[in-house]
């Protein structure tokens, strides 16, 4: 027995675009991010969630209260949050005698928790340590991400996912070069992850393109591999699918080589070469006196006079 689900007419204009917002599109809408605290958190989780907050911004959600939970063992109010707040992406931090200085970086799809991954913070250097220029809020990062583990581990592999998600903004289709004034590099050796941020600085090469050089500027990250909770192939597969409006179709008998070079290929019908017309030349056609004689001379063959 088919239950029917009951439609809820928005009563203004305001409850309508918050509807919209939320319902379904071929490109979706930036992802945003939740910053939630634990029961007891140390000053050290709490200062890495405002800045990796700050980070974020504009589509980052601060938590300002508390929240008791635990999420690798019920991820019922994390849904809920994620589902109040229209947010997708989340960061937990706690803090406790058996995991101090706790991170829990975290994603849902259709309002159900997908992955998550825990990590203790072994060293932080924040923003104010580092006496220099600050990028733009909401600037746009350049991701680097350093290590075979990336290449070689599911873990790892997953974790990159993540963090893709989790940092890379807004979808754009054009950038400038002074653009990329943010880099956020990641480097995997072992269980550990090394997270860093640099300003880039561009300076006279001689030629048309800049010489680029990198500032560190902080949040400076050591975290270590604690526990994991991964989504299935098969589920992560259906979260990743895209739209097929948004796939690019293929076009035939076209490639493109190394070089960057487009080739086609054209498709001709089989040629008569007997009704082939060589003769365009003015200077090439034959006169009439010429033609007369070559058709007398054509006549006598037939005839057997010669």
């Amino acid at each position: 027995m088919s239950v029917k689900q009951r439609v809820i007419k928005p009563k203004n204009q305001q409850t309508k675009r918050a509807l919209e917002q939320r319902a379904p599109k071929l490109i979706e809408n930036t992802k945003t991010a939740m910053f939630v605290r634990g029961g007891r958190t140390s000053e050290q989780v709490t200062q890495v969630l405002k800045e990796l907050c700050m980070l974020k911004k504009p589509h980052a959600v601060m938590f300002k209260r508390k929240n008791i939970m635990r999420p690798f063992d019920d991820q019922t109010s994390l849904e809920f949050f994620s589902n109040m707040n229209d947010a997708s992406l989340f960061l937990f931090g706690s803090h406790s005698k058996k995991r101090p200085n706790n991170l829990v970086f975290g994603r849902t799809f259709n309002n159900h928790i997908l992955d998550m991954i825990e990590f203790e913070i072994q060293s932080f250097h924040s923003l104010k340590m580092f006496k220099n220029l600050k990028v733009t809020e909401g600037a746009k990062p350049c991701l680097v991400f350093a290590g075979e583990l990336f290449e070689n581990d599911a873990e790892h592999k997953r974790l990159k996912s993540l963090f893709i998600d989790f940092f890379h903004g807004e979808t754009i289709s054009n950038i400038r070069l002074a653009g990329l004034e943010h880099v956020i590099s990641f480097t995997a050796i072992a269980n550990k992850i090394s997270m860093r941020g640099y300003r880039t600085i561009l300076k006279k090469s001689g030629c048309k393109t800049p010489r680029v050089e990198l500032e560190e500027i902080g949040p400076s990250l050591d975290l270590i591999f604690r526990r994991t909770k991964l989504a299935s192939d098969d589920l992560f597969k259906r979260a990743s699918k895209q739209p097929k409006a948004l796939k690019a179709k293929k076009k035939k008998n076209i490639n493109v080589d190394v070089f960057g070079t487009t080739h086609g290929r054209i498709h001709m019908q089989k040629q008569d070469m007997g009704n082939l017309q060589t003769r365009k030349m003015k200077g090439l056609k034959r006169g009439a006196v010429e033609g007369s004689a070559d058709d007398n001379k054509k006549a006598k063959i037939d005839n057997g006079d010669e």
